[in-house]
C-alpha cells in the first residue's frame, strides 16, 4: 500500500512537471505573436481616435509622470482607472495635435474594460475605441456600438456625466439602457483620460 502511494505521488509529480514545461513552452511560443497583435490593435485604435494624425510618438512614462497621473486620478476620484500608454499625435510637420491614451477602467460589470481615446490640444474629445470588453451581451456590450461611442465625439468639457433622462447638456451622455454599471465604468474611464490630458497639458513630457 505504501509503495503504491509513493508511486502515485511520483506519477502525479511527473505529470505536473511535464504539464508545467509544456505550458511554459506554449507561452514562449505565443507571447510574441500576442504582443504584436495587441500592439497592432492599439495602433489601429489610435488611428481611429485621431484620424488627422500623420504619426504617433510614444510618450515615455517614467516614474515621475506615472506617479503624477496616479496622484491626480486619485485626487479626482478615479481610483479604479489607470492610464497604460500615452501617444503624442503629430501632423506631417511633427507638430503636436493632441494625445491618444490607452485607458483601463476596472469598474465594468464583467471586469476590466480597455479602450483608447483621443484628445485634441484644446481639450476636444475625438472619440473612443474599445480594445477589450467582456460585458453582458445585448446590454453592457452596447458600449462598443456607434450609438454609445459617438456621444463622446466633439465633447469639450473637463468632466462628463451620464443621464437616464436624455442628455441635454454638453457634459452629459445617455446611459446604456439596462447597463448603468457599464455606462458608469466608461464615463469614469473617459474622465480619467481627460484628467491625464490635463496633466500632459500642464507640462509636455
Amino acid at each position: 500500500m505504501k509503495n503504491k502511494i509513493i508511486k502515485d505521488a511520483l506519477a502525479l509529480t511527473l505529470i505536473t512537471l511535464v504539464a508545467g514545461v509544456a505550458l511554459g513552452g506554449v507561452y514562449e511560443i505565443t507571447k510574441d505573436p500576442i504582443a504584436r497583435q495587441e500592439a497592432q490593435a492599439k495602433a489601429e485604435a489610435y488611428e481611429q481616435v485621431f484620424t488627422d494624425a500623420a504619426a504617433f510618438e510614444e510618450v515615455k512614462m517614467d516614474d515621475t509622470l506615472i506617479q503624477t497621473i496616479r496622484d491626480q486620478l486619485d485626487q479626482e476620484g478615479y481610483k479604479a482607472q489607470s492610464i497604460e500608454e500615452i501617444m503624442r499625435a503629430e501632423d506631417e510637420s511633427g507638430e503636436t495635435l493632441g494625445y491618444a491614451f490607452t485607458v483601463v477602467t476596472s469598474e465594468g460589470y464583467g471586469g476590466d474594460i480597455q479602450f483608447s481615446m483621443g484628445v485634441q490640444n484644446d481639450g476636444t474629445l475625438n472619440g473612443i475605441s474599445i480594445l477589450s470588453i467582456g460585458e453582458t451581451a445585448g446590454l453592457g456590450m452596447n458600449a462598443d456600438t456607434p450609438a454609445f461611442k459617438d456621444q463622446f465625439v466633439g465633447k469639450q468639457v473637463e468632466q462628463l456625466q451620464y443621464t437616464k433622462n436624455g442628455a441635454t447638456q454638453d457634459d452629459e451622455i445617455n446611459a446604456i439602457s439596462g447597463a448603468t454599471v457599464t455606462t458608469n465604468a466608461m464615463t469614469n474611464g473617459v474622465n480619467a483620460g481627460l484628467c491625464a490630458f490635463r496633466v500632459m497639458e500642464g507640462g509636455d513630457q
